[in-house]
C-alpha cells in the first residue's frame, strides 16, 4: 500500500479512545489511517492546521472552528459516572474560587467554568496548567484532572467531584467528551463505515485492550474492562446529543464560545 496515501488521524492516547480504534490497530481497517496519538488539545489543534483528516477533538472544540464536520454515531461521552475528569479540592465545591485547568483539556476545562458558574453560582477565577496536582493546588482551590492521571488518582484528604456526573445531576442528560470530526472538504463520508466498524470492533474486544492497557496503567484488568463498558458510552444517539447541545449553550452564555451552531454531521 502507498503510506503516502494514508489518511492522518489524530487520536487521544488515553485508555477510552482505545475501544474506537481497535479496529484501526486490530482488525479489518488496520493499515488504512495513519495513528498520530497525542493530547485531546493537540488533537484539535492538528485538525485546525489541516495537519489530519481526522480527529478526535474535544466536543467544545466544534464551536471553535469553521466548516467541520462531526462524523456521526461514534463519541467519547459519559451518562453518568466517568471517573476520569475529576475535579479534586481542598474544600466544597461551593466554596471554590479558583481553579487550575489541566491544559491537555479543551472541553472538560469548558465543563467545569459551565457547572460552577451556572449551577453553583460561582465566580470564578481559572488558570491552565501541566497536569501536576500537588502544583496545581499549591496555587488554585481546585483543580481539574482528565484522563489516565486521573484513573489513577489517589484523593487522600481532598474532595473529588466526578464532573459527568455532577452534569447529569443538574441536566439528567449525558456528556459528550469528544467527538471524531473533520474539515467539511475533506471525504468523510468514506471514513464514517470504517470508523463505526472499528469501534464496533474495539466493543467486541474490551476483554483484550483491558488485558493489554492495565499493565501499562497499573491498574487490574477488571477495573478497566468496567471504566469502558460501565463508565464510557461510544455512541452518538439523541441523548446524547441533547447533551452536547445544552453544553454548547450554556457554554455560549457564559462567553466560553462565541455561538453554538447546530450539529453537522457528515
Amino acid at each position: 500500500m502507498d503510506t503516502t496515501a494514508i489518511p492522518r488521524v489524530s487520536v487521544v492516547k488515553y485508555l477510552n479512545t482505545a475501544p474506537l480504534i481497535w479496529g484501526m490497530l486490530k482488525g479489518h481497517q488496520q493499515g488504512k489511517y495513519g495513528l498520530d496519538f497525542t493530547t485531546p488539545a493537540k488533537c484539535a489543534d492538528d485538525l485546525r492546521r489541516h495537519e489530519v483528516a481526522v480527529g478526535i477533538i474535544p466536543s467544545i472544540e466544534y464551536q471553535r472552528m469553521d466548516r467541520l464536520c462531526i462524523l456521526p454515531v461514534c463519541s467519547i461521552a459519559s451518562k453518568g459516572i466517568v471517573k476520569s475528569v475529576l475535579l479534586l479540592s481542598k474544600m466544597p465545591i461551593e466554596q471554590v474560587r479558583t481553579v487550575a485547568l489541566d491544559n491537555s483539556s479543551r472541553t472538560s476545562a469548558a465543563l467545569v467554568q459551565v457547572l460552577l458558574q451556572k449551577f453553583y453560582s460561582r465566580p470564578i477565577s481559572v488558570e491552565s496548567s501541566d497536569p501536576e496536582p500537588q502544583r496545581m493546588l499549591q496555587r488554585a482551590d481546585a483543580a481539574l484532572l482528565i484522563g489516565d492521571p486521573a484513573l489513577k488518582f489517589e484523593s487522600g484528604t481532598l474532595q473529588v467531584y466526578d464532573l459527568a456526573a455532577e452534569w447529569r445531576k443538574f441536566t439528567g442528560l449525558p456528556f459528550v467528551f469528544a467527538v471524531w470530526a473533520g474539515h467539511e472538504k475533506a471525504d468523510l463520508k468514506s471514513f464514517s463505515a470504517d470508523f463505526e466498524a472499528s469501534r464496533d470492533y474495539g466493543l467486541q474486544h474490551i476483554d483484550d485492550i483491558a488485558r493489554e492497557y492495565a499493565p501499562k496503567l497499573g491498574l487490574t484488568p477488571e477495573a478497566v474492562d468496567v471504566y469502558l463498558r460501565e463508565n464510557i458510552d461510544y455512541s452518538l444517539d439523541e441523548e446524547n446529543c441533547k447533551g452536547l447541545q445544552l453544553f454548547y449553550r450554556l457554554a455560549h452564555e457564559i462567553g466560553i464560545i462565541q455561538g453554538a451552531k447546530e450539529l453537522h454531521f457528515a
